[in-house]
């Protein structure tokens, strides 16, 4: 029996420790969301799948299984028991439609869910319905024919990034603890950063799917307000999957321990504050998270170092990302492909214009592009500090400019969203977003991306716990929703 109202934002691990206590039940959890949901999605478009009957029966299922435990082992429940997750509407979740966020999708419900999705259940968390995606995910938010307007709970006049857009937003205004994202050139860190959350991109092919996806540009992972839900939420997805192609052992330890520990002494700190792609200028806002996150890793002993990352040159990089992400829509079953929006017809275009072979040769390129960022990443960081995003979250309709003439601009206008992100899910590196700064004209959260050697997802995760000690955000909320008194 609650004891006391649900707070909405409570972090997903201390929810499920509410629940194993017996001070909540997941069925009084799951109504607290849809309420919720009820209040603030008509404003903000998060989510574009809702079955609610099923959600309650899920929790239902799970005040059940709770009550079984307390009679026997209430240790074996799994460790996320009761606590509400929406999907992305990228991944199957069985019996839901995917939408994929096009209008021309086929919306027969999915026979059986993504092994994400598998991992999630597993560990106790009941589905809570499919959140908003820019159609096929190939732009950094979502105004579509599909899906509508997806709108940032700081402000409903802007985005709130993508392509995750829906669990960016469900989020930060409190309909959910938690959400699942994908990211396949900045769609976890673009709406971290926009909505002030954490979001985490993890190695290149440490969490496995049905298959790999934009050739191991794209990563599963999720939202959150938290270090500690998102180290605990990795220690849940990261599972060996030996029928992937790409899937290391699972690791021996734990990264919510990991994230637990601090940091090794004098680590060395590289910047990245130039725009990696010529031309885009950086809002002093994004500069100035930047400037907080060294400074306090200064104070806690770190070494800013002097030595810059060798970058490709722009048309080298944009060629390599481009001819890989064109096919980002391949293999999404439409019912009408003619309803396709414009800007990825031209991308499919565009796909269809290269041949198997110089495919493949591009494929071969942005490998060997990789290594040689990484390469020269190794000898001379622990870690890189960048800006997340080189903008403040852009106005509703700000990509629009010059797409009635070449629909392929909302791509180009997208750029100072992605232009720092983008880099990372070429090179496979692990890359977290954290909110620790506001900007003091509009108020808006600035995100600070922080970058790590492949695979050293519990280093990123102890600096990103020290950060959150030294400039805490966990206590923001944005304005809406503040005075509907749901709960």
């Amino acid at each position: 029996m609650t004891t006391s109202p649900i707070d909405p934002f409570t972090p997903a691990v201390e929810l499920a420790a509410a629940i194993r206590r017996k001070e909540v039940s997941p069925v009084e959890v799951a109504e607290c969301y849809l309420r919720r949901m009820d209040g603030l999605d008509p404003l903000l478009n998060a989510f574009c799948h809702r079955a609610d009957d099923d959600v309650r029966k899920a929790a239902a299922a799970a005040a059940a299984a709770d009550a079984v435990a307390r009679a026997g082992s209430p240790e074996d429940l799994p460790p996320f028991h009761g606590v509400p997750l929406p999907v992305k509407d990228l991944l199957d979740v069985a019996g839901w439609p995917t939408t994929y966020g096009s209008a021309g999708s086929d919306r027969t419900p999915a026979a059986a869910s993504d092994q994400v999705v598998r991992r999630f259940v597993d560990a106790g968390f009941v589905p809570l319905g499919k959140t908003t995606t820019s159609e096929f995910g190939s732009l950094p938010f979502t105004e579509s024919e599909a899906l509508g307007i997806s709108r940032n709970p700081w402000d409903p006049g802007r985005t709130p990034g993508g392509s995750s857009s829906g669990a960016g937003a469900a989020v930060a205004a409190g309909m959910a603890p938690l959400a699942h994202a994908e990211d396949g050139g900045g769609s976890i860190r673009i709406p971290a950063s926009c909505n002030g959350l954490v979001g985490l991109k993890p190695t290149r092919g440490l969490v496995a799917r049905a298959a790999v996806v934009v050739e191991g540009l794209a990563a599963s992972g999720v939202l959150t307000r938290t270090v500690a839900d998102t180290a605990a939420t990795l220690d849940v997805l990261v599972r060996h999957d030996p029928a992937a192609w790409w899937s290391p052992p699972s690791p021996r330890g734990s990264f919510a321990d990991a994230a637990a520990k601090d940091a090794p002494a004098g680590l060395r700190v590289g910047v990245l504050t130039d725009s990696p792609v010529a031309g885009i200028g950086v809002d002093p806002a994004c500069t100035a998270a930047v400037g907080l996150t060294l400074r306090a890793l200064e104070a806690a002993g770190h070494r800013i170092v002097d030595a810059r990352l060798p970058l490709p040159a722009t048309d080298e990089l944009v060629g390599a990302f481009t001819i890989l992400w064109n096919v980002g829509g391949a293999g999404v079953p439409l019912a009408d492909p003619d309803r396709v929006e414009p800007h990825n017809r031209a991308l499919r275009d565009a796909a269809r214009s290269v041949d198997s072979w110089a495919f493949a040769e591009a494929v071969t390129r942005t490998q060997h592009l990789s290594r040689r960022v990484v390469e020269g990443f190794l000898p001379r960081f622990d870690l890189l500090v960048t800006p997340t995003m080189a903008c403040l979250p852009p106005s509703v309709g700000a990509w629009q400019a010059g797409t009635g003439d070449d629909p392929l601009a909302a791509l180009r206008n997208s750029y100072p969203m992605g232009v720092f992100t983008s880099l990372f899910n070429i090179t496979g590196q692990p890359a977290i977003s954290l909110p620790v700064h506001q900007d003091p004209a509009t108020g808006l959260p600035v995100g600070v991306q922080i970058v790590a050697a492949p695979w050293r997802e519990d280093l990123l995760l102890q600096v990103a716990h020290l950060l959150e000690r030294a400039l805490p955000w966990s206590g923001r909320r944005p304005p809406v929703g503040l005075d509907l008194g749901l709960g």
